[in-house]
C-alpha cells in the first residue's frame, strides 16, 4: 500500500507557519482517486499575491562621551523609556572641573590686565605730576623776572654778561621743565598705547575661547537622551572604565522602528514610495498601518548571470515601512512580520 504525504504551507491574517500535514493513506484507485487527490490539493491555500514576509528593524542611537574617563553614575536601566534631555549617565570630571576653573581665573586675569591698560596713572600718581608742574612754573615766573632784570642791568653795565647768560640759562631750563611735566601729565591721563590695548584685548579673546572649550569638556562628561526613546541596552557598569568614544548607552526612539521586506521583482512595480501598507503580527488581531519610506533601488540575491525571464523571479528588492511614533512602540526589533498592501 503506498502512501503520499502533502505538505501544505499557508498564512492567513495573523499567522504564520505550517498549519497542517494531510496524509493520503491510501491511493484511491482510477477516476475517484484522481478527483480525491485534487481535491485535496485544492483546499491547499496559497499566500496572498499581496502580502510578503519581513521583520521589524531597530536603528538605534548609541549615546557616547567623546572623553574618556570612569563611569561615575548611571541614571537609567535598560527597558525604561526617556524623554528627551533626560540624564542617562556621567562620568568622572575632577580633572575637567579643575581645567575649567583654572580658565576662568585666567580669563578674569587678562581681563584685568585690559581694563588697567585702557586707564591713565593711579590719582596719586596724577596728582604728584600735577604738583611738580605747579613747582616748575613758578619757578618759571621767577627766572623770567631775573632774565629780565639782569638783562636791564647789563645795558647799564651794572652787571657782567655772564651773570646775564646764567639767568638766560636758568629761565629756559624752567621753561623746558614746565613743557616736560606737561607732556608727562597728558601721556598718565592717556593709559597704555594702542598697540598695548590691542595685544591685551587679544589676550582676552584667547582665553575666553580657552574657557569655552574647558566648559565644553565638563559638559561632555554628562550625557543626556537626545531624544525620548527606550533604553534598549546599557554597555557599561558602574565603577567600570569608558573610553573616548565607546557608547554607554543604546537608545531607540519610535521613529527610528521599521519594518524591512523583501519583494520579488514580480511586485516590485506595483509598490511605491508613500504608499500606505498593512503590517500583521503573530497573536494580534489588527494590523498596525505603515507606509513604505524607502525602496532599495538594487536587488539583492542576484544571481551572476544575465537577466532571464526565469531567473528574474529570484531577485528580491528591499523596502522600509515606517510608522508614526504610537504606532511603532508595539513593534519589536526581530520581530518577524507580514506586510501587506492594496485592498485587504
Amino acid at each position: 500500500m503506498n502512501t503520499l504525504k502533502l505538505d501544505c504551507t499557508v498564512r492567513g491574517r495573523g499567522s504564520s507557519g505550517v498549519i497542517a500535514t494531510h496524509q493520503l493513506l491510501k491511493m484511491l484507485p482510477g477516476v475517484g482517486g484522481v478527483i480525491a487527490a485534487l481535491g485535496l490539493l485544492s483546499s491547499c491555500s496559497r499566500a496572498p499575491a499581496n502580502r510578503v514576509q519581513g521583520y521589524v528593524e531597530g536603528e538605534f542611537v548609541y549615546v557616547a562621551s567623546p572623553l574618556s574617563g570612569t563611569l561615575q553614575s548611571l541614571s537609567v536601566e535598560r527597558g525604561t523609556p526617556v524623554t528627551a534631555g533626560a540624564a542617562l549617565f556621567a562620568l568622572e570630571h575632577a580633572s575637567e572641573m579643575a581645567a575649567r576653573d583654572e580658565a576662568e581665573r585666567r580669563l578674569a586675569q587678562a581681563r584685568s590686565n585690559l581694563e588697567d591698560a585702557k586707564k591713565g596713572k593711579r590719582p596719586s600718581e596724577i596728582e604728584s605730576i600735577v604738583a611738580q608742574l605747579e613747582q616748575a612754573r613758578a619757578a618759571l615766573v621767577l627766572s623770567e623776572k631775573e632774565f629780565s632784570r639782569q638783562e636791564q642791568l647789563f645795558r647799564t653795565g651794572a652787571t657782567s654778561a655772564q651773570d646775564a647768560d646764567r639767568a638766560r640759562s636758568t629761565n629756559e631750563q624752567n621753561r623746558q621743565r614746565v613743557a616736560q611735566l606737561e607732556a608727562e601729565l597728558k601721556t598718565a591721563q592717556l593709559g597704555a598705547r594702542a598697540d598695548q590695548i590691542a595685544a591685551a584685548e587679544a589676550s582676552v579673546r584667547a582665553l575666553e575661547a580657552a574657557l569655552t572649550k574647558a566648559e565644553w569638556n565638563l559638559s561632555q562628561k554628562r550625557q543626556s537622551a537626545p531624544e525620548a526613546g527606550l533604553v534598549f541596552e546599557t554597555l557599561y557598569r558602574e565603577g567600570e572604565w569608558v573610553a573616548a568614544g565607546r557608547p554607554v548607552v543604546a537608545l531607540l526612539p519610535p521613529r527610528n522602528v521599521k519594518v524591512r521586506a523583501f519583494l520579488p521583482e514580480t511586485k516590485i512595480g506595483v509598490v511605491h514610495h508613500g504608499d500606505p501598507v498593512r503590517v500583521r503580527v503573530d497573536g494580534v488581531s489588527e494590523a498596525f498601518p505603515g507606509k513604505v519610506s524607502f525602496i532599495s533601488p538594487k536587488a539583492e540575491y542576484t544571481p551572476p548571470v544575465i537577466y532571464s525571464q526565469e531567473n528574474r523571479r529570484k531577485l528580491v528588492f528591499m523596502i522600509e515601512v515606517s510608522f508614526d511614533p504610537k504606532t511603532a512602540a508595539n513593534l519589536h526589533p526581530g520581530q518577524p512580520v507580514d506586510v501587506e498592501w492594496g485592498k485587504p
